[in-house]
């Protein structure tokens, strides 16, 4: 007696069709799976029984071999638990086969036969209308999520006993229908505002560079000057997630397993504060079966990592990569996954150990040594890639009391979405290039040309900063930004200088 039932599974943020056969014996009992399984499709046997049994239907005496196909892809988690009970049901006739072979069945099962949510469903959602499979059946909690992608009829399942009696059509489930336009319009607003922060306007301006261009940002500052809390509101003046950016950010925390309930996609940028103590498959990504760590997480958003120099140095040095390539790639022995990861790196420090070195009112307890060897923990290079770095002063008792209204995200992000449609428009015939800060050396002789005044700016600048080629490739690109917020066709000397301003390590504290 055999059956195959089709399923899926995800690896990365792709997915792939899983045909899952099962094959009934006449031999002692016994219950073997195959095909890579993990320990959580292994153990699928004790809850496949329970769950069969505890629905009313009866579950075979025979020897069960449950083959996973591909083989050679190594399947993990729960999904499975409801295609290999199908497949056992349908290899004893109690159900009926017609359409086996038409639909993608996924759950979790509980061992009272109910369905319990699963990861990675919007990635193997748009497998399926790639391969021309036109039929999803999953837990009810899910199928709002698997009906984002169009084309494709999501059926949603309570328990076993519903998935027999809609199979064997002794009942009629309805596919479900989400309005993708109206989900992602409705969560599109942000809790936080640009008018919350007072005084700090030269932080908030860099901020605006760094959305408009896609820069990486470095603020340095006393505890409390409000690093933290610029920090968060950055997204809030980034131009709004289209919905193809939205759907690819929310496959990742799809297969994560972060998506929160009952939001099926996700319409704001992700803002991510990991810990310091983070581990590096903590923030690249990792494990035994690969997971998306917060560079991925921060896709399309905000990566803030407070009290930087705090990081261990082997885990700020494999964010060279990400930031560099956009994605990162883990490795292990049975198989090799990417993951997207292109973020806009916020980074957050004090100026010394104490947090007061250079504080107006306050004194600093650390020795020259002290703050150098503070500073030392993060690295050249990983400086070198981050285009932006602004003192963040104390915050004076006049601003904190002062009752002018500050600037509102939105005007702020109505210039930058004018600057970022510059760059469209520039970028348009060159691949895989859409802000500033994705220059490299070819695009910038190109599109960032500047005159005599500007090029002995720039040369004093490299001369007395003693400044690396990357860092006169970073002011380049960021001149290039401020020019196009201006609305400006050629970088200026004052676009220069003001991108200069915007390298505060390398004018004072390597000094």
């Amino acid at each position: 007696m055999y059956s195959r039932i089709l399923s899926a599974a995800v690896q990365g943020i792709d997915a792939y069709i899983v045909k899952v056969e099962v094959h009934l014996d006449s031999a002692l009992p016994t219950y073997t799976t195959v095909g890579l399984p993990d320990s959580a499709v292994r153990e699928s046997k004790e809850r496949v029984n329970a769950a069969i049994k505890n629905s009313g239907f009866l579950f075979p005496q025979k020897r069960i071999t449950v083959n996973l196909a591909p083989t050679a892809i190594k399947k993990e988690g729960a999904a499975f638990d409801l295609p290999i009970a199908l497949g056992i049901l349908a290899a004893t006739g109690q159900l009926s086969t017609d359409k086996l072979g038409k639909m993608v069945f996924l759950g979790e099962l509980a061992l009272d036969g109910n369905l319990r949510p699963i990861r990675g469903v919007l990635p193997i959602a748009s497998t399926l209308t790639e391969r021309h499979i036109e039929s999803l059946a999953l837990t009810e909690t899910n199928s709002a999520e698997g009906a984002m992608i169009e084309g494709l009829d999501v059926y949603p399942l309570k328990n076993l006993r519903e998935a027999v009696s809609f199979i064997n059509g002794e009942s009629n489930i309805q596919p479900v229908s989400v309005d993708t336009e109206k989900l992602f319009d409705v969560a599109t607003s942000y809790p936080v505002d640009f008018s919350d922060v007072r005084g700090q306007e030269q932080a908030k301006r860099a901020l605006e560079v760094s959305a408009a261009g896609g820069h990486n940002v470095l603020m340095i500052g006393p505890p409390g000057s409000g690093k933290t809390m610029l920090a968060k509101r950055l997204p809030t003046i980034m131009p709004p997630l289209s919905l193809d950016e939205a759907l690819e950010t929310t496959k990742i925390y799809s297969v994560a397993g972060y998506l929160p309930p009952r939001q099926p996609i996700l319409s704001v940028r992700p803002f991510r504060n990991p810990h310091h103590t983070i581990s590096d498959a903590g923030l690249i990504g990792g494990g035994q079966i690969p997971r998306p760590g917060e560079v991925s997480l921060s896709h399309k958003g905000v990566l803030f990592l407070d009290e930087l120099p705090e990081f261990k140095k082997n885990t700020l040095e494999v964010l060279r990569q990400p930031i560099e390539d956009g994605n990162v790639t883990i490795t292990r022995t049975k198989m090799t996954v990417t993951y997207p990861a292109n973020f806009n790196l916020v980074a957050a420090m004090n100026p010394c150990p104490c947090g007061y070195y250079g504080h107006p009112t306050r004194d600093c307890r650390c020795s020259a040594t002290q703050v150098q060897k503070y500073l030392a923990h993060i690295s050249g290079p990983l400086l070198d890639r981050i285009d932006i770095h602004i003192e963040v002063p104390a915050i004076e008792y006049k601003d904190l009391t002062s009752e002018m209204s500050s600037e509102k995200s939105e005007a702020i992000r109505e210039r930058v979405m004018n600057a970022r449609h510059v760059q469209t428009e520039r970028f348009q015939h060159v691949q895989a290039l859409t802000v500033n800060a994705d220059m490299g050396t070819r695009e910038i002789r190109k599109y960032c040309r500047i005159d005599k005044d500007g090029a002995t700016l720039l040369k004093s600048a490299m001369d007395s900063l003693g400044l690396s080629a990357r860092a006169y490739d970073r002011i380049i690109k960021v001149s290039r930004t401020i020019a196009d917020l201006e609305g400006v066709l050629n970088i200026r000397p004052e676009h220069l200088a003001e991108a200069i301003q915007y390298r505060n390590l390398d004018r004072e504290m390597w000094t």
